[in-house]
């Protein structure tokens, strides 16, 4: 409140003298032709001298003082035309001193309502760097994050579906070295939203492979640990994503959630510099360009940058179940392979349905129908795909492609 009252108390002080220079113009000041007068009246005095010198001839004495005294009469009459204030109408002064005095009073508000900050003191970029530092350093754990969200609530899933979970819990605790076995319950137990659990799984699946671990197999470690944080990028995360980095400083996931966690830290700058990079590289269905799309004009408000959202046709879709997910199923039975499988299928199904998706999610989804031996589903899915790609016919061929593996192709 302090603020204010200063603030608006200077931008009066600043509206009043201002109004006040108007409102009283140049009282006290010598009008521009009484100065004009006093020259012209001394010429005619030193026409005066050179005559009586005789260093003039008569007729051109003549001559001047008859131009000097046109000069003399006209700047009189602009004299007295000043003097009597028709050159400054009261009205027009009024009407513009109040302009003058809402435009600064106003302007001053809605300046720093637009382009100020709320409670902030005034720091020094050095100050508000070490100040980021501090925080990104004392931030809480993994532990902490997760203990403070609410109860995640139970999805409707398929019993079905979810007894072949509890059947897989149970083989991987039993073989807990079974690298695919990990790698398929860490896919399950993120679908069911147990990002918890699927964190767990995937630390061991670091673990196994050991110093064969890849980018993705850290990227996807942090993403489980953010996901299981809400959305916060922990210390444990940040690690992570380190791990991911130094081993493919392009991987898209890492990036993204490198960004996330500078935006966390009060680092917008940085945090702008690695989204609009990603933006631009694409793809356009990768998973993080439509998170990206929605805060990146935000980071760059708060980075100081005048920025405008490129526009995109079609909004980018997750993926679906992969094809290394179906070979992980192999370590079940044949009646629990199918289930799992089923189950994986039916939610990419549903989310083709009412969210859309890439062309590669449809073929894949047409192929999954395929080998299932569903034919009617194939075709169905293959129908509804020509009308959502027809006017994207290179994407449409890949469709086809995988219809016609499928033996629905008309």
């Amino acid at each position: 409140m302090t603020f204010w009252i200063i603030t608006l108390g200077l931008a009066a002080m600043v509206a009043a003298l201002l109004v006040l220079a108007l409102i009283r113009g140049k009282a006290g000041a010598e009008p521009p032709a009484a100065y004009d007068l006093k020259v012209y009246r001394d010429q005619m005095a030193e026409v005066e001298r050179d005559s009586a010198r005789g260093v003039i001839a008569p007729e051109e004495v003549e001559r001047l003082k008859a131009e000097i005294g046109r000069r003399i009469l006209a700047a009189d009459a602009k004299l007295q035309e000043q003097q009597s204030g028709a050159g400054q109408p009261k009205s027009a002064t009024l009407a513009m001193a109040a302009v003058v005095g809402v435009f600064l009073l106003g302007g001053a508000w809605w300046m720093y309502n637009h382009y100020g900050a709320f409670g902030y003191g005034d720091l020094a970029l050095k100050d508000r760097i070490e100040m980021a530092e501090e925080r990104r350093a004392d931030r809480p754990t993994q532990a902490q994050a997760e203990a403070e969200l609410p109860p995640m609530p139970n999805p409707d899933r398929d019993p079905k579906y979810l007894e072949l979970v509890e059947k897989l819990r149970a083989a991987v605790e039993q073989r807990p070295d079974d690298l695919q076995g990990q790698a398929l319950l860490v896919r399950n137990e993120a679908v069911l939203g147990n990002f918890a659990r699927a964190h767990a799984a995937q630390a061991r699946v670091l673990e196994i492979k050991g110093d064969e671990a890849t980018a993705t197999d850290y990227a996807d470690y942090a993403d489980v640990l953010i996901l299981a944080a809400g959305g916060y990028v922990s210390p444990e995360a940040e690690t992570a994503l380190k791990q991911a980095l130094s081993r493919d400083p392009k991987n898209g996931t890492a990036l993204y959630y490198w960004g996330l966690m500078l935006t966390q830290n009060d680092r917008p700058d940085q945090a702008f510099g690695i989204w609009r990079s990603l933006l631009r590289q694409g793809p356009d269905d990768a998973a993080w360009i439509p998170p990206i799309r929605a805060q990146i004009e935000e980071i760059a408000m708060r980075a100081g940058v005048e920025y405008t959202l490129p526009p995109v046709s079609d909004a980018p879709m997750l993926r679906g179940p992969s094809a290394e997910d179906m070979q992980n199923a192999a370590e079940l039975s044949d009646e629990d392979r199918q289930n799992m499988i089923r189950g994986m299928v039916a939610n990419l199904s549903e989310r083709l349905a009412t969210e859309g998706g890439t062309a590669p999610e449809w073929a894949r989804l047409i192929n999954a129908y395929g080998v299932l031996g569903e034919q009617d589903r194939a075709a169905a899915i293959w129908a509804e795909a020509q009308g959502r790609f027809a006017k994207r016919p290179d994407e449409l061929a890949a469709i086809r492609a995988a219809a016609e593996q499928a033996g629905v192709a008309q």
